[in-house]
């Protein structure tokens, strides 16, 4: 019998690494054709909008993620302390199973609600996807009380909310984190909003817009806050598998 396949935990890294880099193919890629014609219009869209409304709608969007990442900063989860990956992504996965469902049930109350309390949604969405990355952070070891890894979390929320140039250029800086990390501005106020939420924004509406809609709302909703969390979910999973197999590579404790 082989050493790996006498111990467990080696096995289950040589798949989840295995695993890793079979994502990492698929998440890099060129934007297609239809990606582009979609950013396109999207943003011919957005240039017909004044810019005071973009303002306002940044300025907004800011202070809600602001105000989630600040307003869990003395209660946010505890690092986990165990290093065996299994038992972290253990963790990691029914945190992700309790906020998908709760996201579920938030999308229908709101979906039900039509347009009114279909806006109610965006603050109440972004608050439980936000909670979900704390909790995923956590299990695999990381401060959340850290300034820096609650940056690396809003990189997780671009990398899922975004097109696919932009998921590109994330994943790099994901790659080389420890050298990006060095760079960061000082506060999340240097960060830029903007173009974070035009990304976001743009994602959303076609995921979303449907939602808004009476009677059917109700179901769109539910589905679609459970589909995206548990696309945030593994999103989320494989950056932190990155940070952990970089750090062995680098011997970083």
């Amino acid at each position: 019998m082989s050493t790996t396949e006498s111990n467990p935990e080696k096995l289950y890294e040589n798949l989840a690494y295995r695993d890793l880099m079979t994502w990492l193919q698929k998440t890099k890629k060129k934007p297609s054709l239809l990606n582009r014609m979609t950013k396109g219009t999207q943003r011919s869209i957005n240039n017909l909008i004044p810019e005071k409304i973009h303002k306002a709608i940044t300025y907004a969007i800011e202070k809600m993620v602001k105000g989630v990442l600040s307003g869990n900063e003395y209660i946010g989860p505890k690092a986990y302390p165990i290093d065996r990956l299994s038992l972290r992504e253990y963790k990691a996965r029914k945190s992700i199973k309790l906020y998908t469902k709760t996201a579920s049930v938030e999308g229908a109350l709101t979906g039900a609600g039509g347009i009114l309390l279909g806006f109610v949604d965006l603050p109440a969405f972004l608050a439980i996807k936000m909670k979900m990355l704390f909790e995923i952070a956590a299990a695999y070891g990381h401060n959340v009380r850290d300034y820096k890894e609650r940056v690396f979390i809003l990189y997780i929320f671009k990398l899922t909310f975004s097109s696919q140039k932009t998921r590109n250029e994330t994943i790099a800086d994901l790659e080389n984190w420890t050298d990006h990390a060095q760079a960061l501005p000082d506060n999340l106020n240097d960060f830029d909003w903007r173009n974070f939420q035009l990304e976001y924004r743009d994602y959303m509406d076609l995921a979303k817009l449907a939602q808004l809609i009476p009677i059917i709302g109700a179901g769109v909703g539910a589905i679609a806050n459970y589909k995206l969390s548990q696309q945030l979910g593994q999103m989320a999973i494989n950056a932190y598998r990155l940070r952990y197999f970089l750090d062995k590579i680098t011997g970083k404790p």
